[in-house]
């Protein structure tokens, strides 16, 4: 068997008011006392602001909302190739794909469905690097609130691009 060393450390015995933390209790108070009276009389340099008045700049970078784009002709770029449903770490996006009639390629694809659960999704933007055919972008818009979980699941309708581009509020985009 080995001969383990061991090492014996004296503790000071605290007083009664050291063993009820009277001081530290009192310290604790003073600082918070301290934030209430600079709060209450002008502080300057405070970090809150007043939300629904005040909104706060964010960068021209800001990942927010996804927008699905369209072509000239109103259809939809996506080609449901799912590579921003494999790129996805959230695995948020979910694509079922359909042949399109209308393309000059026998075997193109359309997205008869694409729908992004927004409660899940981590806005990191991988799904618009992934896509070819930058079909996904996403706006500066991030302010967004859901009453219901179905709410959160958004499909084609609420993606799709809503006018010219140049009039969204465009967020990140890696190509341009």
């Amino acid at each position: 068997m080995k001969n383990v060393s061991t090492v014996t450390v004296d503790t000071s015995r605290q007083g009664v008011l050291g063993r009820l933390y009277i001081f530290a209790i009192l310290g604790g108070l003073a600082v918070t006392l301290r934030h209430l009276l600079r709060n209450l009389f002008g502080q300057k340099d405070v970090a809150t602001i007043q939300y629904p008045e005040e909104r706060r700049e964010y960068s021209e970078r800001t990942r927010g909302r996804h927008i699905l784009t369209t072509r000239d002709d109103g259809s939809l770029r996506c080609v449901a190739c799912y590579m921003c449903e494999t790129a996805c770490p959230a695995d948020c996006i979910t694509i079922v794909a359909e042949e399109d009639p209308e393309a000059t390629v026998e075997w193109e694809k359309k997205a008869l469905s694409f729908e992004i659960d927004l409660l899940r999704c981590v806005f990191c933007g991988y799904c618009v690097d992934a896509c070819p055919k930058q079909a996904l972008i996403m706006s500066r818009q991030h302010e967004m609130a859901f009453t219901t979980r179905d709410e959160a699941v958004v499909g084609i309708e609420e993606l799709k691009q809503k006018g010219p581009i140049e009039d969204e509020d465009l967020g990140y985009r890696p190509y341009y």
